[in-house]
C-alpha cells in the first residue's frame, strides 16, 4: 500500500528552497515539480489571464514538450476561466475525450489524461490558472485539490513580486529615458512627442496625447499624440469646460467609460476610435495648471494609485521641460534684443 503523501513536508521543503532560488524561472520549476512529484502527476503549468481580454496565456510549464505548449493547441478554453472563477477548480478525468476542451488528438498525442485547474490569486483576484496533467485517467481527492490550490498561491506570489519587480524596473527606465531626451533638447514639440511615445509604449496603453490651453483657457490645443488617427485628432475644438475639466483644477481624472461618460466631450468619437478608458493628469508650470497628458485604452481598465502618480509626476515633469523650453526662448529673444540695441549703439560712434 502507497504510503500518503506528506503536504507539510513537501510545503517545507519548497519554502527553504525558494530562500536559495535565484529567480522567477527557478521558483517556478520548483512549485511545479512539487506538484508532479507529491501528486503523481505527469505535467504542470501556469496560464495567466490576458488583461481586459480575460483569455489565457501559457506562461511556464515542466512535463510538456515545447512544441505543445507553445503551440494555440495548448490553449485552455476562455470557459474554463469562468467555471474556475466561480467554482473554484476545474477538473475532466479525460482531457482527449472531454468535449469542453480543444484538440483531443494532440492532447492524446501529448499523453494527457486527467486534468485538474485550480485559481491562481492575488489580492482576492484570479490572475491566472494552475494546472496538472496526469498520464492515466483518475479522481482527486479533497486533500489533493487543497494541495494544488495552495501551491497555485505560491506562484502567484511569485508572479506578484515579479510583476512588482518589472514593473519598477519599467518605471526607472521610463523616467531615465524621459530625463535623457529631455536634456537632450530645447525643441518643445520634440520633447512632448517623445513625452507620449514613452509613455504610451511603457504604460501599455492604445494611445497618448498632451494638450494645452489656449491665451484665453478655453480650449484645449493638441500638441502632441501618437496612436490616434487623423479622423480623432480632427474631431474639432476641445473644450476647456467639457472636456473633462475637472483635471484642469490640477487632479488626475479616471474616465472608465468614455463612451457613455458625461464628462467627456466627444463620447460618440470615443466610441468610433476604439477607447473605452481614458486617464487624464495635469501638467503644471509652477503652481498654474496650462495643459493635461491624456492616457487612452482600448479596453475597460482600473488605473491603480501607482500608475496615477506615476502618470501626474511624469505630467508635472513634461511641465518643468515646457516651462525650461520657454525661458530659454525667451532668453534667445532677449540676445537677440540686447544685441540689436549693442550695434545701434556702436553706430553712433
Amino acid at each position: 500500500m502507497a504510503a500518503k503523501p506528506d503536504y507539510f513536508e513537501t510545503i517545507r521543503k519548497l519554502s527553504e528552497a525558494f530562500a536559495t532560488a535565484r529567480n522567477r524561472r527557478e521558483l517556478l520549476e520548483l512549485i511545479f515539480q512539487s506538484a508532479i512529484d507529491t501528486l503523481k502527476a505527469k505535467a504542470a503549468c501556469l496560464y495567466l489571464v490576458e488583461a481586459g481580454r480575460n483569455e489565457l496565456t501559457p506562461v511556464a510549464q515542466k512535463g510538456l514538450s515545447d512544441t505543445y505548449f507553445h503551440s494555440h493547441k495548448s490553449m485552455l478554453a476562455r470557459e474554463i476561466l469562468t467555471f474556475v472563477q466561480k467554482e473554484g477548480s476545474f477538473f475532466s478525468r479525460d482531457a482527449s475525450r472531454d468535449p469542453r476542451l480543444a484538440y483531443p488528438e494532440e492532447k492524446k498525442a501529448e499523453g494527457l489524461a486527467s486534468l485538474l485547474a485550480v485559481p491562481v490569486m492575488v489580492k482576492g483576484k484570479v490572475i491566472g490558472i494552475f494546472c496538472l496533467f496526469t498520464a492515466r485517467p483518475r479522481d482527486f481527492a479533497l486533500a489533493e485539490k487543497e494541495f494544488l490550490s495552495l501551491l497555485a498561491q505560491q506562484g502567484g506570489g511569485v508572479m506578484e513580486h515579479a510583476r512588482v519587480l518589472d514593473k519598477l524596473r519599467k518605471e526607472t527606465q521610463l523616467f531615465f529615458d524621459l530625463a535623457v531626451n529631455l536634456s537632450g533638447t530645447l525643441e518643445i514639440k520634440e520633447i512632448l512627442h517623445s513625452m507620449t511615445v514613452e509613455i504610451a509604449r511603457a504604460l501599455r496603453v492604445k494611445a497618448a496625447s498632451i494638450r494645452l490651453l489656449d491665451e484665453d483657457r478655453q480650449t484645449l490645443e493638441l500638441v502632441a499624440s501618437c496612436g490616434l488617427s487623423e479622423k480623432y485628432l480632427k474631431k474639432g475644438p476641445v473644450s476647456a469646460k467639457k472636456s473633462i475639466a475637472q483635471a484642469l483644477k490640477g487632479k488626475p481624472v479616471v474616465i472608465k467609460d468614455a463612451a457613455t461618460d458625461k464628462r467627456v466631450q466627444y463620447q460618440q468619437m470615443n466610441k468610433e476610435e476604439g477607447i473605452v478608458s481614458i486617464l487624464s493628469a495635469p501638467i503644471k508650470t509652477k503652481e498654474k495648471v496650462i495643459g493635461v497628458l491624456r492616457l487612452y485604452t482600448g479596453v475597460k481598465r482600473e488605473f491603480s494609485a501607482d500608475e496615477i502618480m506615476l502618470v501626474t509626476a511624469l505630467a508635472y515633469l513634461g511641465g518643468l521641460a515646457i516651462q525650461n523650453a520657454s525661458l530659454y526662448l525667451m532668453c534667445q529673444t532677449d540676445m537677440k534684443d540686447l544685441t540689436d540695441e549693442l550695434w545701434s549703439h556702436r553706430s553712433w560712434f
